[in-house]
């Protein structure tokens, strides 16, 4: 990310809701400093936000944007726990990381760490997550601190980090296996034809090659 970039993303409410049209608030920050989005493609931020990116990037204040949304109160999820039915992917979708339970049992949002993304609304197959107005008739910075931004933000990164690192263990993992069958083929399969072990073997063999040529730097 330029420092161009970088001044915008910091003046962003860091919802991570994705309203602008990318998929997190850093590619909308360098989307705008690469002159391909508006400054007023974040509801979130509302007029106040398109007047902080307006003093950062040299162009003149728009109104928002109505294609990606409206300005309004900061909000909430809330699951009606009575009609949960445990099925994770509120929790996959949550950009912060907000939404504790396990599968095949009851979810819950821990409101400080909810941003009101809607993201987990239409994942839910049940329709038992609302949003609930926590800021009044505050709307866009007037209802979200600054503070609260950085929290966002900071749980964003942490939960891409968390991604990142249990794929590499999965993967870890996968190899390990494939490895220790390549050890011993014979006793790990059931088939006893050299000319189809062989052609098992060269298989294995491609896909760990692949595994470690994805590790190198560029892979």
């Amino acid at each position: 990310m330029n420092p161009l970039a970088r001044r915008i993303d910091d003046a962003l409410p860091q919802t991570q809701c994705q309203r602008c049209g990318y998929p997190d608030c850093a590619s909308y920050a360098q989307a705008v400093a690469d002159g391909e989005a508006g400054i007023n493609q974040c509801p979130p931020g509302g007029a106040e936000g398109v007047d902080r990116l307006a003093a950062i990037t040299g162009r003149p204040a728009l109104p928002l944007s109505r294609q990606h949304g409206i300005e309004g109160p900061v909000t909430v999820a809330v699951i009606d726990e009575d009609w949960c039915i445990g099925c994770t992917l509120c929790i996959k979708a949550c950009p912060t990381d907000a939404i504790a339970g396990a599968n095949k049992r009851m979810h819950t949002v821990v409101e400080p760490w909810c941003t009101g993304c809607e993201l987990c609304i239409p994942v839910c197959p049940v329709d038992c997550i609302s949003l609930e107005n926590v800021s009044g008739e505050r709307t866009g910075w007037a209802g979200w601190s600054a503070a609260q931004a950085t929290l966002a933000k900071a749980r964003y990164d942490a939960r891409r980090e968390r991604l990142a690192r249990e794929t590499r263990e999965h993967e870890a993992r996968l190899e390990a296996k494939a490895e220790a069958k390549l050890a011993d083929l014979p006793a790990a399969s059931a088939i006893t034809d050299p000319e189809v072990l062989d052609r098992k073997r060269a298989v294995i063999e491609a896909a760990l090659a692949r595994a470690r040529a994805k590790r190198q730097p560029g892979g």
